[in-house]
């Protein structure tokens, strides 16, 4: 006698699956797209062009073309195509219009540095760096990730607080930079002459008197540097002036010897060498406004040595007016004062942040700097490399190779095959929104090989029914009833079933993971459709076979149900019911 599967009730399922499906194109109603973003082929992009500035060699022009490509596919999936030209060019070409972020992340050099503050100031002039002055920049603070228990949420902060000025937000290399900078021991050139104090500049001579040539602390020991620069390095950073018209100077930053620099808002800054460099940064996130924190945030995670280093300068700087400088490319981003004391190596820099320049600045500093420099970048937009008509080809295969299968699959299961253009228009629905979310969220971009990876799985998945299909016919050979066959079948299918998909997810993984541009596209497209088939099999296949089974239109083996014993190749009972 045939008895229910304990506790399974396969309608629920149903009602669940569906219920997710809701929720996706919910989601998908929130992002407001209902198109997917198309790839460079399909829909063109933006070219730009990086002419290496000297001569770098092969190796060098070849690590940079590796890092500007992990920058720009940093999602993984927006399938940006970089290569090189020549002996000293990069081309980037990135899918989709108006993409000048991603721009600003190619243009980087991603040279990333912690150094102490000595001297701020506004325009000319030098102050002491206290952050109860007007003239203190205080754009930032960098914190451990969440607040300390002495710290209120988004306050606590020394200085002004972060976002009430500008500054926080980082910037791609400007092409309005003027050309100087001094390093240790030399003077303004000619064509960049000094600039001169006015009458109400302060010239800050250090507390304890001491002179250039006297008692000022050494550069190599930058916590007791901080606090007595000396005469020579104080003069030379009262005649230094930031750019007018909030140009950013282009610096030599040599992370062995002091730096004078400006950050964006026309503030300039005497600082220390190096303290710590973005080579000890084991990975950078941006992190969202929440209930702590109003705006977008940088979080670092510093490596061992980085983490030792960055413990004694929070140790130093907490509960003091001092500042440090996070510079990139040479220019202050952010100035901020310590928040807490950060002895795990993870901290977040906060200030004038969008997630547009979080995004940006996070990337770039995640993949490393570029070991060599380029000169202004070109752009322009590309067309389609791909005529319209081949899109159309495409999908016209796609759409004909799904009718063959179901009609195969009508033909041949009859009523069961139902289940298969059900399974296959859910399927369906699925994977178009997840595509829709991914393109929203991730970058997912279609290209002419994603689709195939689509059609592809049209075959992957009627083939998982096949088995479940054939599976079941078995038992009901053997004499069982479908409700029997059903269940048995499943348990013997699913681990077949298992296997295969493993297969498909390792095939995809190593084209997504080894390959480049199109085809990692194809693998996470291959990836995708592998994992909504092994969704569909079990929370909606298995569960609607099952609902079917107890109908007796296909449990008594009527003759279009694909499970007579005509179709299932056994002889008919005998008359009366005797061998």
């Amino acid at each position: 006698m045939a008895t229910r599967t304990k506790g399974y009730r396969p309608g629920r399922t149903l009602v669940a699956y569906f219920a997710g499906l809701a929720i996706l194109f919910g989601l998908v109603a929130l992002g407001g797209a209902w198109k997917p973003e198309l790839g460079l082929d399909l829909q063109g992009g933006t070219r730009i062009t990086l002419i290496a500035k000297g001569n770098p060699d092969a190796a060098n022009l070849e690590e940079a073309r590796k890092i500007i490509d992990q920058r720009v596919n940093g999602s993984g999936v927006s399938e940006a195509e970089v290569v090189t030209e020549g002996s000293g060019i990069i081309v980037v070409e990135i899918p989709g219009e108006n993409r000048r972020d991603l721009v600003e992340t190619v243009e980087r050099q991603a040279q990333l540095r912690f150094r102490l503050v000595a001297l701020s100031a506004q325009g000319v002039g030098a102050q002491p760096t206290d952050p109860t002055t007007p003239d203190t920049p205080g754009d930032g603070v960098l914190a451990p990730p969440k607040p300390t228990p002495s710290t209120k949420p988004g306050d606590g902060k020394t200085g002004s607080q972060s976002g009430d000025e500008p500054g926080g937000e980082p910037t791609a290399t400007p092409k309005n930079r003027v050309p100087y900078a001094w390093a240790d021991g030399e003077s303004p050139t000619p064509s960049d002459p000094p600039a001169t104090p006015s009458d109400d500049s302060t010239v800050v001579v250090p507390s304890d008197g001491a002179t250039g040539g006297g008692g000022e602390a050494s550069v190599d020991d930058p916590l007791q540097w901080m606090n007595n620069p000396g005469q020579q390095w104080t003069q030379k950073f009262n005649e230094f002036t930031c750019p007018p018209g909030g140009a950013i100077p282009v610096v030599d930053d040599n992370p062995a010897k002091p730096l004078i620099t400006c950050d964006e808002s026309g503030q300039k800054f005497l600082l220390s060498k190096a303290m710590i460099e973005g080579t000890a940064l084991d990975d950078a996130n941006t992190a969202p406004p929440d209930q702590s924190n109003t705006q977008w945030r940088v979080q670092l995670q510093f490596d061992g040595p980085g983490t030792k280093t960055f413990t004694t300068i929070s140790q130093t700087l907490f509960n003091t007016q001092k500042q440090f400088a996070i510079v990139l490319d040479g220019n202050v981003i952010s100035a901020p004062t310590m928040n807490g004391l950060i002895t795990d190596g993870q901290a977040e820099i906060s200030g004038d942040f969008t997630q547009t320049s979080a995004d940006s600045l996070a990337t770039s500093l995640k993949f490393g700097a570029l070991p060599i420099s380029f000169e202004d970048p070109s752009t322009e937009t590309i067309g389609p490399s791909l005529a319209g008509d081949q899109l159309t080809a495409g999908l016209t295969a796609g759409a004909v190779g799904l009718g063959l299968v179901l009609i195969y699959c009508l033909l041949y299961y009859r009523g069961l095959g139902l289940v298969v253009v059900a399974s296959l228009l859910v399927a369906a629905a699925t994977t178009y929104a997840l595509v829709l979310l991914l393109s929203k969220t991730a970058g997912f971009t279609l290209t002419l090989p994603g689709i195939a990876g689509l059609i592809i799985a049209v075959g992957i998945t009627a083939d998982s029914f096949i088995i479940f299909f054939e599976r079941i016919r078995d038992e009901m050979r053997e004499g069982k009833s479908m409700r029997v066959a059903v269940e048995t079948g499943w348990k013997r299918a699913k681990v077949t079933r298992l296997a295969a998909q493993v297969v498909s997810l390792l095939s995809a993984a190593v084209l997504y993971i080894f390959a480049t541009g199109v085809v990692k596209g194809f693998g996470f497209a291959l990836g995708l459709t592998t994992i909504v088939d092994l969704a569909i099999l079990f929370w909606f296949t298995k569960p609607m076979v099952s609902w079917l089974a107890r109908f007796r239109f296909f449990n008594s083996g009527h003759r279009l149900s694909g499970l007579s014993t005509e179709t299932l190749g056994m002889d008919p009972a005998p008359v009366g019911g005797k061998a």
